[in-house]
C-alpha cells in the first residue's frame, strides 16, 4: 500500500534536506531512519529513555540534562512515526517497537542497558527485557500504560474506525492533540512551551498515520502479562506516578505493584503524567540512587 489519506496540517516530507536542519543525529535502521541523541561519558553505565504515545524525544530533556552530567551514557530516540524519526507504512504493534529499539542498540553497540520508559514506553521497555533479560540491568517505568486498557473517552474512539477515523483526524487531528498533551502536566507554568515543542512534529508527512496504527494495533491495551513476566524474572524495578494524572489512572499503579513484586514505588502530589518533566529534582534524586 503507497498511498496514504492526505492529513491536513501534514506539508513536510522527512528527507536528506529536513533531517540536516534537525538537532542530534539519525542512523538508518531496516524500517527506515531513527532520530536519536547521545550523551555522558563514553564507557559509562548505560540509560536507554523511551518515551510514549505521542510526544517525541524532547519529553525527557531534564532527565538526559541530568544523566549526562553523571557516569552515565544515555541514549533518547524517537519512536518511528515520532518526532524525527521515520514514518513508514507498517503495523506500529509491540512487535515494531521492540524491533526498532533492539536494531538501534545492536547497531550503536549497547549491550547491557539499564532501561526507561514512559507511558507508552512502559510496555515497549518491559516487552524488549522479556524477550532479552540478559540485556536489561534495570527497569524504570514513569506513568506506564498496559497495566490495564488505557480508558478511551465515547468522543475518541470513531479513532478506531477505519475511513471515517482517517477523515476527522486529518481535517481536526492537530488542534486536538495539541489541546490533549496540555492534560499530561499537572500545572500550567510548562504547558505552552511543551505545546510548542510538539507541535514541529505535526507538519511532517505520516504522523497522524503512524498515531492511528498505533491505537489499531493494540499498543494502548492490555500488557498485564508483560509486567508479571517482568516480577517472574526479578529485574529490579522503579516506578514513578504522578497522583493527579489524567492519561494513565493513578490507581493503575496498583496493577504494577501486584504484577513485580519488587518494585521501587515512589508517588508524586500534584503532578500528572510526567513527573520527571514536572518534578525533576526529585525523580533524579531517586534515580541516580536506584541507577547506581
Amino acid at each position: 500500500m503507497s498511498w496514504t489519506f492526505p492529513y491536513l496540517g501534514e506539508t513536510e516530507e522527512l528527507n536528506e534536506v529536513t533531517r540536516a536542519g534537525a538537532p542530534g543525529r539519525f542512523i538508518q535502521l531496516s524500517d527506515g531512519y531513527t532520530h536519536y541523541e547521545i550523551g555522558g561519558p563514553e564507557g559509562g553505565r548505560s540509560v536507554i529513555l523511551v518515551h510514549g504515545f505521542s510526544v517525541p524525544s524532547f519529553i525527557w530533556d531534564p532527565t538526559f540534562a541530568f544523566l549526562t552530567k553523571t557516569d552515565h551514557r544515555v541514549l533518547r530516540y524517537d519512536l518511528f512515526g515520532r518526532g524525527y524519526s521515520d514514518r513508514p507504512v507498517e503495523r506500529y504493534d509491540i512487535d515494531f517497537f521492540c524491533k526498532q529499539l533492539r536494531e538501534l542498540l545492536d547497531t550503536l553497540g549497547f549491550q547491557e542497558v539499564n532501561l526507561m520508559g514512559l507511558s507508552l514506553g512502559g510496555p515497549i521497555t518491559a516487552s524488549f527485557a522479556v524477550q532479552y533479560p540478559e540485556r536489561v540491568h534495570k527497569l524504570v517505568l514513569v506513568d506506564p500504560s498496559g497495566a490495564k486498557p488505557v480508558p478511551i473517552p465515547g468522543s475518541q474512539r470513531i479513532m478506531t474506525w477505519p475511513g471515517i477515523s482517517e477523515l476527522v483526524f486529518g481535517l481536526f487531528g492537530n488542534e486536538t492533540m495539541i489541546k490533549g498533551v496540555a492534560s499530561d502536566l499537572y500545572g500550567p507554568d510548562l504547558v505552552r512551551e511543551f505545546q510548542d515543542k510538539f507541535r514541529v512534529q505535526l507538519k511532517y508527512k505520516g504522523f497522524k498515520r503512524a498515531i492511528l496504527s498505533t491505537i489499531r494495533n493494540q499498543m494502548l491495551g492490555d500488557f498485564s502479562a508483560t509486567y508479571r513476566n517482568i516480577g517472574k524474572l526479578g529485574i529490579p524495578t522503579l516506578l514513578f506516578w504522578g497522583r493527579e494524572d489524567r492519561t494513565i489512572p493513578f490507581s493503575h499503579s496498583d496493577a504494577i505493584r501486584a504484577a513485580i513484586p519488587m518494585t521501587e514505588f515512589h508517588a508524586f502530589d500534584n503532578c500528572g503524567h510526567i513527573p520527571h518533566y514536572e518534578k525533576p529534582d526529585r525523580v533524579n534524586k531517586t534515580l541516580l540512587d536506584f541507577l547506581s
